[in-house]
């Protein structure tokens, strides 16, 4: 009964959360056209229904499948290697003083650091096809160590004092202490940095160039001035980016929602 009147209350909410969505969707879609209407000038901004004419005709193409295929490829790769980075980074930075006094300034610099800077870089020492995974890494590492290390110190120090108490093992405080902290701060820090991700991915696209990518495809439609496209493949992007920032934040939650349970 008690299952029954908790998802009566959840339905209306999640409607409400839906409808929400849809209104500020339609609501800039409707600022879109507006401005293209006034522009009037579809080479500079081209309207809605035309982008999304083109990108229904560009998913009729195998070939755009392959090119979104191998672009997710190179930025889901980069995006694992930044965040395994960040935590191994993170657990140098916990063990070692003299770990944490050489990392911390790396991460400023990595942080500061634009982009471009270090795509340009790239393009002298690395593959073309290699550059959206290393500049995918070095984008997400620093914000999944930040968050890594701002969990780890925040860490109840009462909880840590009353563990020393009842002298509970180191495998007893990392469990139930240290990896709540940790999970407290990891978990928003990787899904933002999977937004993060596909736009530094995409960057490194167009500057570098790689067969078969998204970033080329763009690079392409704004050399030959094709503004539907480019705009069609920018949208292609951005709804790609949000469906997988919306299935990590659902697929983590479920997990939380687990481990309340076996807890």
């Amino acid at each position: 009964m008690m299952l029954s009147t908790s998802q009566n209350k959840k339905a209306p909410a999640i409607r409400e959360k839906w409808l929400a969505a849809g209104l500020a969707a339609v609501f800039w879609l409707a600022v879109w056209q507006l401005l293209a209407s006034f522009v009037r000038q579809s080479v500079i901004l081209s309207p809605p229904l035309e982008v999304f004419g083109v990108l229904l005709k560009l998913m009729g193409k195998s070939s755009f499948w392959l090119t979104v295929g191998m672009s997710f490829l190179r930025i889901i790769g980069g995006y694992a290697a930044g965040v395994l980075l960040g935590v191994i980074l993170t657990l140098l930075t916990q063990k070692s003083w003299l770990a944490a006094v050489l990392i911390r300034p790396l991460m400023s610099v990595l942080k500061a650091t634009p982009v471009a800077s270090f795509i340009i870089l790239l393009l002298f020492f690395a593959a073309n096809s290699a550059i959206p995974v290393m500049i995918t890494a070095i984008m997400v590492c620093p914000l999944i160590w930040a968050n890594c290390v701002k969990g780890l110190e925040e860490t109840d120090r009462e909880l840590l004092e009353m563990a020393q108490v009842f002298a509970l093992s180191k495998r007893w405080q990392r469990n139930e202490i240290y990896l709540p902290s940790l999970l407290k701060f990891f978990l928003p820090a990787a899904v933002t940095a999977m937004g993060l991700a596909w736009k530094a991915g995409i960057a490194a696209e167009v500057l570098a160039a790689p067969p078969l990518s998204v970033g080329g495809m763009l690079y392409r439609a704004k050399i030959y001035l094709e503004t539907p496209e480019m705009l069609a493949w920018t949208l292609c992007v951005i709804l790609i980016s949000m469906c997988l920032e919306r299935l990590l934040a659902l697929f983590f939650k479920r997990i939380e929602a687990r481990g309340r349970r076996l807890a």
